[in-house]
């Protein structure tokens, strides 16, 4: 049992416990690795296991710091151009705090409850950390800030499991019912008037870029260009030659009757001028053009806010000439590359083309990303020292002192250095992949922190309230919901499918998005939920320790 109780062995524990809790599935609910490293916690903290504030300050610093620079690039664009979806997150802010005003009211809650209640109906973890820095600041004995934190984690970890099911089943069956629509029909409809091929109106929305080779046939006796600008450049010939001798093709390059041309594009686009050539033959053995892939971040503000379609009607026809856009990432989700899809700042557009065509094509669009990059721990370290020091700047309004705190200031940080990055990648690089380490592994060792530290005290919470906790988590988790879904349907005038995914981010609910992306068939739901997850992930931490003064204020 000793060797347990040693730190360093209770926190690998809890995260490989944990994440292992998390991946169990009951439908479309699973609770996930961070929610199952707290339940593995409380356990272990009832033998009197302890972690170091240190650790636990300096995981969640590098979290809520990562988080920030990842949601940057797509935070300050939602609110300038997002606010149709955007709107939905003021509405979830708004309510849930009008609701756990009504509750602090009601049942007396504490500041420890109140946030952890907060934290767990709405599903965000980072709040644990910001609202736990306001409770640390609080003007009260050391006993009752540990009794009140602990507080906050037994709420968090009752409610969240609640919150998380109410969210899942309100975006995935009741609201469907709620605007009687087929979510599966309703999201390849919408597909199919984004451009969607109908082969492709129930997929993940990936445009197929293929080749194939015909001779030349009707063509013959014009030159590559001659060709590829009659069809508006849909599609591009690579190659051409005969018998084994294939060269680059060029747009002077003169087409005879014996030639055999390759052809890349999309694949309705190929079927579409297929009968203009002769009979397809097989693709030549030798690649004289290779055919590559590059991630480019888009940031000219002439292009935010076009669709796909629109950027081959206004670059040149060298400008587009052998370029395809077969995915789009924003926010780490994939959204659908279609020729309706609308383009924000920040997204990562993956070019695929010859390396000639993408070099000429990326600074029409932005940036190019560099094949391999690794950490820049300048940018990292100065970053987070930079949003700590803010987190120490406070304002008083009458009875309340309003700070950012620790996880606010880290937080403000990696959002204008991700911003700025977007716009100079080839300074202050934090790879995808690290920060997304850097977020899941930060989170999940603050959380292990926390559980740690409840100890006993943990159900004496449940012992004091009861049901109360989860039936206010289900109401705190469904109403904004509810409200947003009336709003957003005939207000906004939102797509069905669209609009239940904003309202999953909106609740920065990752469950809700995969639960509702398996039944829509497609991925036209994530179109609504980057605005509004990129926004409730800012605006729901910064909240944390507004709860905590709004209970001093309501007690």
């Amino acid at each position: 049992m000793s060797f347990i109780t040693q730190p360093v062995v209770a926190l690998f524990l809890c995260l490989a416990l944990g994440y292992l809790i998390g991946k169990i599935r009951l439908g479309p609910i699973q609770i996930g690795g961070v929610c199952g490293t707290l339940f593995v916690a409380l356990a272990l903290g009832q033998l009197g296991v302890t972690i170091s504030p240190d650790l636990k300050n300096t995981a969640f610093a590098l979290f809520i710091f990562a988080l920030g620079f990842t949601a940057g690039p797509q935070f300050f664009n939602s609110l300038r151009g997002g606010w149709r979806y955007g709107i939905l997150s003021f509405v979830e802010v708004g309510t849930v705090i009008v609701l756990l005003a009504a509750a602090i009211l009601l049942f007396g809650l504490d500041h420890g409850t109140a946030s952890g209640l907060f934290a767990g109906s709405a599903t965000e973890s980072a709040v644990l950390g910001t609202a736990s820095d306001a409770i640390a600041r609080l003007a009260l004995p050391a006993a009752e800030i540990e009794r009140l934190q602990a507080n906050m984690a037994t709420a968090y970890s009752v409610t969240y499991l609640f919150g998380l099911v109410a969210i899942v089943v309100f975006t995935t069956q009741i609201g469907p019912l709620l605007l009687r629509i087929d979510l599966r029909q309703a999201s390849a409809e919408l597909a199919r008037e984004l451009g969607a091929e109908d082969d492709d109106a129930e997929d993940n929305g990936t445009l197929e870029i293929v080749s194939r080779a015909f001779r030349a046939g009707a063509i013959a006796g014009g030159t590559v260009g001659d060709f590829e600008n009659s069809i508006n450049g849909v599609v591009t010939i690579t190659q051409v030659g005969r018998e084994g001798d294939f060269t680059k093709a060029t747009v002077d390059r003169a087409l005879e009757p014996d030639n055999v041309v390759v052809i890349v594009g999309r694949r309705r686009a190929v079927i579409a001028i297929r009968e203009r050539l002769g009979e397809e033959v097989a693709l030549p053995a030798q690649d004289n053009a290779p055919m590559i892939e590059r991630e480019v971040v888009l940031t000219r503000r002439e292009l935010i806010g076009l669709r796909i379609r629109d950027l081959r009607r206004l670059a040149s026809a060298e400008q587009r000439r052998g370029v395809f856009i077969p995915n789009i990432r924003r926010l780490g989700q994939s959204v659908p590359a279609l020729p309706g899809t609308e383009l924000q700042q920040g997204d990562i557009l993956t070019l695929y083309g010859t390396d000639e065509a993408i070099q000429r094509a990326a600074p029409e669009l932005g940036h190019l990303l560099p094949a391999r990059s690794v950490t820049d721990f300048v940018t990292l370290g100065l970053g987070i020292v930079a949003g700590l020091l803010l987190g120490e700047l406070s304002l008083r309004l009458g009875p309340l002192n309003l700070t950012l705190g620790t996880g606010g200031g880290a937080l403000v940080a990696g959002l204008v250095l991700g911003w700025l990055h977007m716009h100079r990648p080839q300074y202050g690089a934090i790879p995808a992949d690290t920060a997304q380490f850097m977020k899941d592994f930060g989170l999940a060792t603050f959380i292990a922190a926390v559980g740690l530290s409840v100890g006993p005290d943990a159900f004496a919470l449940l012992r004091e309230y009861g049901v109360v906790l989860p039936v206010l988590a289900i109401l705190v988790s469904a109403l904004p919901a509810l409200i947003s879904l009336y709003i957003g349907h005939y207000l906004l005038r939102i797509e069905g499918p669209i609009l239940l995914g904003a309202i999953a981010g909106q609740h920065c609910s990752t469950p809700s998005i995969s639960a509702l992306v398996s039944l829509a068939g497609n991925s036209t739901p994530v179109i609504g939920y980057t605005v509004t997850y990129a926004i409730s992930n800012v605006l729901l931490p910064l909240m944390g320790p507004v709860v905590v003064g709004m209970v001093g204020m309501l007690r």
